[in-house]
């Protein structure tokens, strides 16, 4: 039996259990690569390949044969003939070309300015967080339509072809990295129990903020203060992107 396949939806949430009620852990995206554990009430059991995450989804008619070429660098690709978009770094197969567009699956196509190739590197995370910026906060999402902290950390690593976990709990032993700091730098990753959020400079973060109900920067040290206040955290420890 072939138990692996291809997300062919813009983005679908993974829950904790099998139903719509259950919790949403996380979501896969389009061309997103998972393995089927089993069936259960309409839902499937999945294991994501890219970090190992695993929760239940829909059962849905998924591909089994998919080689992605391309991927989206846009926050969100507008999908024409449709009203729904792919949101950023999704993984495509580019079945047919014409002029400024690119057909990805049967009658959906995309700008071709919104895609790059699969293997290209974006080392300025500044622009990709950045990109997120007013996004709402949401707890498991992962796209333009809501994203918590933890995502949207992994998703810089995710468009650049490496590795790293989905949740701050693992994310935070992936580097080694110090806990008391007073300076801050471009890129250093600030971990506190539960929550994350990156430096884009000296004195200001970016971070997916659940009391500010979307992506925000703030200033690092009036964050810190305030967190220390509500929800009465410390920072955990920093390491550098």
């Amino acid at each position: 039996m072939q138990n692996n396949f291809y997300c062919n939806n813009p983005y679908i949430n993974i829950y904790e259990r099998p139903s719509i009620n259950s919790k949403i852990s996380s979501q896969i995206i389009y061309g997103e690569k998972f393995k089927i554990l089993k069936k259960e009430k309409g839902f499937i059991k999945i294991r994501t390949f890219y970090d190992k995450y695993y929760g239940y989804v829909k059962n849905k008619k998924f591909i089994k044969k998919f080689k992605p070429t391309h991927k989206v660098k846009v926050l969100k690709a507008k999908i024409y003939k449709s009203d729904k978009f792919l949101p950023f770094s999704s993984k495509i197969e580019i079945i047919k070309r014409k002029k400024n567009y690119v057909m990805f699956k049967k009658n959906k196509w995309i700008k071709q300015k919104d895609i790059t190739l699969i293997n290209k590197r974006e080392k300025n995370f500044v622009k990709i967080f950045k990109s997120y910026l007013n996004c709402k906060y949401k707890w498991g999402g992962k796209t333009y339509d809501g994203i918590d902290c933890s995502a949207l950390i992994q998703i810089f690593y995710k468009f650049n072809n490496k590795f790293f976990p989905r949740d701050t709990v693992e994310q935070i032993k992936c580097k080694k990295g110090s806990i008391i700091k007073k300076k801050f730098k471009k890129g250093d990753i600030i971990f506190w129990k539960g929550h994350v959020a990156v430096c884009i400079d000296s004195k200001k973060l970016i971070h997916a903020y659940g009391p500010e109900k979307k992506v925000i920067i703030m200033p690092i040290h009036k964050t810190i203060k305030r967190i220390e206040k509500i929800p009465k955290l410390k920072v955990k420890k920093v390491f550098r992107i």
